[in-house]
Parts: structure tokens; C-alpha cells; sequence
């Protein structure tokens, strides 16, 4: 034990200077001159103040657009097989139409399933047809609401460059939006109330960006700017409505990352018509009036489905993907609860959480001396060290720290020292069994490790637990709970065998000093 490797030494002491030096900016006043990768853990809205919206995704307004769409597609299926029909209605979750001739009647359903996915078709006794969703169905298609209404929140909110913003679902249809350091909420619920217009248009080659900014532009032409500072010139009248688009997502073709896009059957044909007649020519998909790409038309593309195909790598091919499903069933949001947290409360909390961290600190210093001597100095040591790695894990990871996680670095600091209590324990029953100083230590180690590693596993369980069942300010606390165990465990078996190895080279005592 006392013999260790120079590798390891400086495995042991590489991972302590690193864990110093990302830890350096929270001991700074001002990081804003610092780089991006070197910056201070982020404080969660509770220790600098911000604020906090529960927003409601109005799922039954979305129903009442997808059912008219559904109605729309209807109409268009019964005119084209030449079905005569009475009474199409959309409703909340159905659509019903009235068909008296018997085979017409079995015609317009099985045309009616194909309009899309997870339709069930349900026959009435006076020859009316309803339309809805399955309950599988419509389940996935709430979720899938939620979660684009969620990416629309996202990308709303990275407008204001708010620093690690909180957006997460609660429940089934609601959604928590906390904006640490942000004191104006109404300017927030102004924001998020924009609802994102997903539109395709067809790029105007007659004309380029230079020649319309001289005035040289169509009335059926307008400029817009797109996502990569370019600007285009697109028809003003779209191709296809975001509204017709029901999914998107990344894929691979040949080797290469594309997005997958699927519209319903009424967009399905309207994309169809158009890109038949405009092979060669550039496609430009709108969100918010502006071009997030404008792919070159490769062939027609026909069934209501294609790939978008570009320079994508496949960050970028899943970014498009959830861009075009965040446009595909844009849904109203209703603010449920609005609170503001004052940055006064947030410095309050700080201070206490600062001063019950001494307070445990030093409690934990004057036992460990007391009980321990040096080896308690060594241990105090490695308490700090303990807390430098934290920090700065914390820091790498661009975690945000909130008053629950604050709590756990103060448990955190309490428990650092359990291992080195059970090691230096074992030394003494060793050293009372007539064993020698350096094998005494060795034993301290080797003896206690399988009981350090089982009482601390057990606690990181605790902390898995905590974090997949809990939200929030509980997933912060199990966050620093479970960095703290790895780092404490770092420290307390390593670190503090390097310094008691180093010791016992040095000075060769004859009995230990606990």
C-alpha cells in the first residue's frame, strides 16, 4: 500500500487538479469574461430568483383542428370515388357522415381507414358513418401534442437567452416552465402565447435575395430570412400547410443522416402535385417566417410520405425532424399558475445553505481531529478536496443548483468521512491484533473496502431511485447526492491513502497516530 505506483500518483492527482480548476469560477465574483466551457455551476430559479409558469396544452383545441382536417380529407376521398354523401360534420372527437347506398357505404370506409394511421371507421343503423381515433391512438396522438408544444416552449424561451431554463412535463397536459434570473413574466406568457405556423413553399429561381431587396420582387413572391443568415425568396401562397404534417423523424439513407416526414392524405396529395411539377427546383420549409431548410426537389414524391436529404449530420437531421413535428399540431397554452421568486429570497437561501455547509463542515473537522489526530488533518484534507471535485463535476456537467441540491452537498460533507472512519478503525482492531504499523494500514484499505463500497451503493440506489421517480427540486437533490458518493468515495480511499503512503515512507513510524 505504502509503495505506489508513480502512475497512479499522478492518475490520482491529475483528477484532484482538474476537479480544482473547473471548480476556480464559483469561487469568482464575474465569470462573464470567462469561456463558455470554464463557467460557475448555473443557480437554479430558487437561489436566484426568476420565474415560474404552469402552462396547460389545450388538447381539446388541437382535436377540434385534427377532426376538421379529418373532415376536410373525408370530403376529399368521398368526391373522388364518386360517393354521394349526406350530413359530414366534424365533431369534438368524431367526424360523421351519412351514406344511404350499402356499397358506397363499404367503399367510403375502407377508403376512410386509409386517410390515416390508428382510424377505426363505426357503421350506425341508419347508414352514418363515424370517423375518431382508436384509444391507442389517441393517447399516442395527446403525448406527441405535449411533446411538440413542449419543443415550441423550448425554442420560444432560448430566445429570451435565459441560462439553463427548466421546461418539463407535469401530468399528462401540463407543462412547468422556470426561468432562473428572468423577473418578468408577463413578457414570458406574451412569448409563449405565439403559436409556430409550419408552412412549405416553393423557392422563386426567377428571382434572387439581391434583386428583391432593390425592389425587384412579385406580388406573388416575398423575402424571407432563413436559419443560417441567407435570405430567400419564396411564393407567398404555400404548397402544403404544417397542419397536414402528422410525424417526422431522423433516419439514415445510404449511409447518411436524412428526415423522414409523413403528411396526411389530403397533404399527402397537395405535396405530391407539387413536387411533380417542380423537380430540380428548391423547396423552402417555414417555421415563424423563417427558412429552416429548402432542400432541392430530387424526384416527385408521392403517398404522403419522403426523406428530406441534405448536409445533415444527426444532431442536425433530429433537430429538423423535431422542428417539423413541433409545427405539425401546434396547441394553444393556458397559463394555470404564475410565481415570481425575488433574487433577495435566492441570496437568502445561498447564505443559509453557505453557513449550514460551514457550520457541518467544521463539526465534522474538530470529530475527525479529536478522534483521529493526523489522520484526521489528512482526512479534513481530503473534505475539501472532496467538495473541489463536486464543484467542479457539477461545473462540467453545466448542472443547475438549486436549494434541495444544497442540501445534499451538506449531506454530502457528512458522509465524506465514513469511509475514512471505517478504515481507521480496521487499522486500530489491526494494530490491537499485533500487526505492524504498515501492515496494520495496508489492511485499513484492503479489509474496509467491500464494506465501503456496499454502504455506499446502497445510498447511490437510494439516489437512482430518487432521481427517476422524483421532478424537480428532488432530481437535484439526488443529482449532488449521488456526485458527492463517487467523489467522496474518490477521496476518502484514494486520495487519503496517497497521504498516509506518503507518511509512512517519510518517517517510518512505529505505531499509528490514531
Amino acid at each position: 500500500m505504502y509503495k505506489l505506483s508513480r502512475s497512479r500518483i499522478f492518475i490520482i492527482l491529475a483528477i484532484c487538479l482538474v476537479g480544482i480548476f473547473f471548480a476556480i469560477p464559483n469561487m469568482l465574483k464575474d465569470t462573464s469574461k470567462l469561456p463558455s466551457w470554464w463557467q460557475p455551476v448555473n443557480l437554479g430559479l430558487d437561489l436566484q430568483g426568476g420565474s415560474n409558469l404552469l402552462l396547460q396544452v389545450k388538447i381539446d383545441d388541437v382535436m377540434k383542428e385534427r377532426m376538421s382536417s379529418l373532415e376536410d380529407s373525408a370530403r376529399q376521398v368521398l368526391r373522388e370515388n364518386k360517393i354521394r354523401y349526406q350530413a359530414l360534420r366534424a365533431n369534438p372527437d368524431t367526424v360523421t357522415v351519412k351514406i344511404e347506398n350499402a356499397g358506397s357505404r363499404s367503399k367510403a370506409m375502407a377508403q376512410f381507414l386509409k386517410m390515416d394511421d390508428g382510424l377505426e371507421v363505426e357503421e350506425g343503423e341508419d347508414g352514418t358513418l363515424t370517423i375518431k381515433y382508436s384509444d391507442i391512438a389517441l393517447n399516442q396522438l395527446k403525448l406527441k401534442v405535449v411533446d411538440q408544444s413542449i419543443e415550441i416552449v423550448r425554442r420560444r424561451i432560448d430566445e429570451l437567452g435565459t441560462k439553463e431554463p427548466v421546461i418539463q412535463r407535469q401530468g399528462s397536459d401540463r407543462i412547468v416552465v422556470q426561468l432562473p434570473g428572468l423577473q418578468n413574466p408577463e413578457y414570458v406568457k406574451t412569448l409563449l402565447g405565439k403559436t409556430a405556423k409550419m408552412s412549405f413553399h416553393m423557392v422563386d429561381s426567377r428571382t434572387s435575395a439581391s434583386e428583391a431587396r432593390r425592389g425587384k420582387l412579385s406580388t406573388s413572391s416575398r423575402l424571407v430570412p432563413g436559419a443560417e443568415g441567407e435570405y430567400f425568396v419564396i411564393s407567398r401562397k404555400p404548397v402544403v400547410g404544417g397542419e397536414n404534417l402528422i410525424d417526422a423523424q431522423p433516419a439514415f439513407q445510404e449511409g447518411q443522416a436524412v428526415v423522414s416526414f409523413k403528411f396526411n392524405a389530403l397533404g399527402g396529395k397537395k405535396f405530391g402535385e407539387a413536387t411533380k411539377n417542380n423537380i430540380g427546383e428548391r423547396l423552402a420549409i417555414v417555421l415563424d417566417n423563417e427558412v429552416i431548410s429548402a432542400p432541392v426537389i430530387q424526384s416527385a414524391i408521392l403517398g404522403g410520405s419522403g426523406v428530406i436529404s441534405g448536409s445533415f449530420t444527426v444532431k442536425s437531421a433530429n433537430d429538423l425532424a423535431l422542428l417539423l413535428r413541433s409545427g405539425a399540431l401546434p396547441a394553444p397554452l393556458e397559463v394555470l399558475e404564475e410565481r415570481t421568486v425575488g433574487a433577495g429570497l435566492g441570496s437568502d437561501s445561498i447564505r443559509e445553505g453557505v453557513f449550514a455547509s460551514i457550520i457541518g463542515l467544521i463539526a465534522v473537522v474538530v470529530f475527525m481531529v479529536a478522534a483521529y489526530g493526523l489522520f484526521g488533518i489528512f482526512t479534513t484534507i481530503t473534505v475539501f478536496m472532496n467538495l473541489f471535485l463536486l464543484l467542479g463535476a457539477l461545473s462540467i456537467m453545466g448542472a443547475t443548483l438549486t436549494l434541495p441540491g444544497i442540501a445534499g452537498i451538506i449531506l454530502t460533507i457528512g458522509m465524506a468521512v465514513d469511509a475514512n472512519v471505517l478504515i481507521f478503525e480496521r487499522m486500530r482492531e489491526e494494530v490491537k491484533n499485533g500487526r505492524s504499523t504498515k501492515d496494520a494500514a495496508e489492511a485499513g484499505f484492503t479489509e474496509a473496502w467491500a464494506t465501503i463500497l456496499d454502504s455506499n451503493l446502497t445510498t447511490l440506489v437510494a439516489a437512482f431511485v430518487l432521481f427517476y421517480f422524483g421532478t424537480g427540486p428532488v432530481r437535484g437533490f439526488a443529482v449532488t447526492l449521488a456526485i458527492g458518493i463517487a467523489t467522496s468515495m474518490f477521496t476518502s480511499v484514494t486520495v487519503t491513502r496517497v497521504m498516509i503512503a506518503g507518511w509512512i515512507s517519510r518517517y517510518k513510524p512505529t505505531k499509528l497516530p490514531i
